[in-house]
């Protein structure tokens, strides 16, 4: 007989952005944020009056010639939708505005309640190692939106969720940064683009916050004489500058990117040289003024930050056949970048070599999700596609060839990250269960006898 008691499993239950944290950068135990009642209904308080904030302005703004809206998840109903619209950004206009996760119906304690002692075998979950990896996990289910914090460590072989973080809106990309401009020491922080136009940044030392650190952007208020400024849609891709590093670069659905000054709170430059929405984007690893992009529009651009007045105008770039979903550095080799399509294909190119390309192929049957370089086999190349697939590819400068194929049964793969200490081992996103997975591809048989690596037992979910 069905539990009618049994709660509904969700219709919408997928992982659509995750990040890698290093090691040895998390506090060993994370604060616990304890908020007093009158510390609660303040919080709550701030909500509601930014809410109608935000309800004002989207009364203000209706009728506005940019017709940029705020944009939130897409419901169940798939009825008219195009297929080769992801998340159904051409509907999003049409919508009324929904509230993910809101804190209007949070319940105020009693003062008098006692919080119980964490048993001892939580406690010791809660103590993170200098050898454990965090790992960012955006999860979304039906209308509930989080961040969810995971504790990875290879040598114990454990994985287990920390804590979590509820969002205000459906996330789109998670980046991990270490520049806290509240502090003259490093910190430990993630930045998350959703679909509202408003980047939050979270402490990753802090438990149980309702709140972000700070934010960049505002939709502004008339009545209030609040300033509107950042982005004006949805937020699709984050690249941190490890050189400059408080500067955050942020790639939108309203065609520019945005370079944020973290320590103003600011932006410090706005790109539009595109003509379709930005998708993503990456900064060099050694060249601080070297900002690489791929749009809708098709085309890959790369900027140039010393010449900041010329920027729109003046940058190189190079066609492919179909919308950019990913662009990627390769860390091997600074003068060469791959690019990868939503039609499923791979584009290699040399900056010194504009418009052309050293190869291209067909890599997947849908687009491409995640590309990774490994830093340790420099022939060695892993892609993810929509279709569910992961591949190994060995590469050179004139081809690339696949070495094996894997599906993990997690149904279309949303993303795919690396671990920054070991580039054989992957974090990967889906939206059949697991949805998780954590793998160490050496134990697949063709990546040891091709590349010539040793065996690995790391999977977990």
């Amino acid at each position: 007989m069905e539990d009618i008691d049994a709660p509904a499993e969700p219709s919408i239950d997928f992982i659509p952005a995750l990040c890698f944290v290093k090691r040895g950068v998390a506090k060993e135990k994370p604060e616990k944020v304890v908020l007093t009642p009158a510390e609660l209904a303040r919080v709550i308080s701030e909500t509601k009056e930014e809410l109608g904030d935000n309800s004002d302005d989207d009364d203000e703004n209706a009728n506005d010639d940019d017709g940029n809206n705020d944009v939130e998840m897409e419901g169940a109903d798939n009825e008219n939708v195009n297929p080769e619209d992801e998340f159904s950004f051409g509907r999003y206009d049409d919508e009324p505005t929904t509230q993910v996760a809101s804190v209007r119906d949070i319940a105020i304690v009693n003062e008098n309640e006692q919080i119980e002692d964490e048993e001892d075998s939580e406690a010791e979950d809660e103590i993170i190692k200098p050898t454990d990896n965090l790992i960012l996990v955006g999860h979304v289910q039906d209308d509930a939106a989080s961040l969810e914090v995971w504790v990875f460590n290879a040598e114990e072989e454990s994985f287990y969720t920390l804590h979590d973080f509820l969002l205000p809106s459906f996330p789109l990309c998670i980046e991990w940064l270490n520049h806290d401009p509240a502090s003259e020491s490093n910190g430990n922080l993630c930045a998350i683009g959703c679909m509202d136009p408003i980047v939050t940044i979270w402490d990753l030392d802090i438990q149980d916050s309702i709140e972000p650190v700070f934010k960049l952007g505002s939709k502004g208020n008339r009545k209030k004489n609040k300033e509107k400024f950042g982005h004006t849609d949805a937020v699709l891709d984050l690249s941190w500058n490890t050189n400059y590093t408080h500067i955050l670069a942020s790639a939108s659905v309203d065609k520019s990117v945005i370079l944020w000054d973290l320590d103003e709170g600011k932006p410090h430059t706005t790109i539009k040289a595109f003509k379709d929405k930005v998708q993503t984007i990456s900064f060099h690893s050694s060249e601080p003024q070297t900002l690489l992009s791929g749009s809708s529009d098709g085309v890959v651009r790369l900027f140039d930050g010393r010449d900041l007045e010329n920027i729109n105008t003046n940058f190189l770039k190079w066609k492919t056949d179909a919308e950019v979903e990913k662009v990627v550095w390769n860390p091997n080799d600074g003068n060469l970048f791959v690019a990868g399509t939503n039609t499923g294909k791979l584009y290699y190119a040399d900056v010194r070599q504009p418009k052309n390309y050293l190869w291209n192929i067909d890599a997947h049957p849908d687009e491409i999700s995640g590309i990774c370089f490994n830093t340790e086999i420099k022939s060695m190349l892993v892609t993810s596609g929509a279709d569910g697939s992961l591949k190994i590819w060995k590469y050179g400068q004139t081809e690339a060839k696949e070495i094996y194929r894997h599906d993990f049964q997690i149904g279309r793969i949303q993303c795919l990250q690396q671990c920054p200490e070991d580039s054989f081992t992957f974090a990967i996103g889906g939206e059949k269960n697991p949805r998780l997975k954590v793998y160490n591809v050496k134990n697949f048989e063709a990546v040891r006898v091709c590349f010539g690596v040793g065996n690995s037992t790391d999977e977990m979910e």
